[in-house]
């Protein structure tokens, strides 16, 4: 047992992932750079709460598992571009270590679910990089290769025997690669809330699914100046009463930190001490209804403050300790438009 913000806790309490030799993915004035990951580590040392819990070993990601996920083609494709250090897109870059940085990803997001799925573990996060959930089936994006969350959740459910998965997602912009690979299916709930508009134009309130995955899709586009107490109500009023319905067996986030006031790519305001409420909320819900079962999973975020304060609210969550903001408000009020997707929100849904 180890000594914790004055709390005793278990070392299985938490896992974490660490991307190690995740440096060698980078490009020169790109904003999906090494240092996103290093502050939160950062952060997390300085707090006591990194050493003192395992890290684990990504597990290996078998070619059948990556087929169930990406179309064969595209997985060609972004190899040959790795091999060459050749973009992807204009936004999405590699490096002659990317295919083999991004398949650790993937491997240390599986690891992490299968520890907190199997109950070796209580929670989890994995800090994942590059990212992951813009990557669709048939190709990567927005600074994305593989889909570090939607692998993970298909080997629970190939492999581990998961019958019904729930991801949260919480970057600032909508997830369209992991609502792709999931559109159709009933046996994982893709939840987003993210600025409207804003890249990449998907995620529209309307987009709920299709055949067997109608209803299983649930989009929150808020638009800019949306904030805390935003995120809390959604969360509270239509999340959570959604997964009452679903029953997941264990949920799933996207830890995207850019929603946070202080990010250069968006305008939502939310605080590290909204992350912490909502994040909290998840908990809760999962300790009440599915054993507990949640693990975070990095995705997108790129002010250094921001993402120090945001890793430990994250931490805080999982841990439920007590968490000060060490940012604050941001310097503008929360607007009250997003009520209007509230609304349409609970129309959609009859709550």
């Amino acid at each position: 047992m180890i000594l914790l913000a004055g709390r005793l806790y278990l070392l299985d309490e938490l896992v974490y992932f660490y991307p190690i030799g995740h440096e060698a993915h980078q490009e020169d004035g790109h904003p999906e750079r090494p240092q996103r990951v290093e502050t939160i580590r950062r952060a997390l040392h300085v707090a006591g709460c990194w050493e003192v819990f395992p890290q684990l070993q990504p597990l290996e990601v078998s070619e059948e598992l990556l087929g169930q996920v990406h179309d064969p083609g595209y997985l060609a494709r972004l190899i040959s571009a790795c091999r060459h250090g050749d973009h992807l897109d204009m936004d999405t870059y590699t490096t002659q270590y990317s295919w083999k940085l991004a398949l650790g990803a993937a491997g240390g997001a599986m690891a992490v679910a299968e520890a907190v799925w199997q109950g070796r573990a209580k929670r989890g996060f994995a800090l994942t990089r590059p990212p992951g959930h813009h990557a669709t089936r048939q190709r990567g994006m927005g600074f994305c290769l593989l889909n570090n969350i939607a692998l993970a959740c298909e080997y629970l459910i190939r492999d581990r025997g998961a019958r019904r998965l729930a991801i949260v997602d919480l970057d600032l912009h909508h997830g369209n690669g992991t609502q792709d690979i999931f559109f159709a299916r009933e046996d994982v709930y893709y939840v987003s809330t993210h600025q409207s508009p804003l890249y990449p134009g998907t995620g529209g309130i309307e987009e709920t699914g299709l055949g067997p995955g109608d209803g299983k899709t649930a989009n929150f586009p808020l638009p800019p100046g949306s904030g805390d107490e935003a995120f809390r109500t959604i969360t509270n009023e239509i999340i959570l009463r959604l997964f009452d319905r679903f029953h997941p067996e264990m949920i799933l986030v996207s830890f995207g930190f850019d929603p946070h006031w202080r990010d250069p790519l968006g305008h939502l305001m939310l605080t590290a001490q909204g992350y912490t409420d909502v994040l909290s909320s998840l908990v809760g819900w999962a300790d009440g209804n599915c054993q507990g079962r949640i693990a975070y999973f990095l995705e997108g975020g790129y002010d250094l403050e921001a993402a120090a304060a945001c890793g430990l609210a994250a931490v805080a969550s999982l841990l439920g300790t007590p968490f000060k903001d060490p940012l604050g408000p941001p310097p503008h009020p929360e607007g009250r438009s997003w009520e209007i997707i509230l609304r349409q929100a609970r129309h959609i849904w009859g709550l």
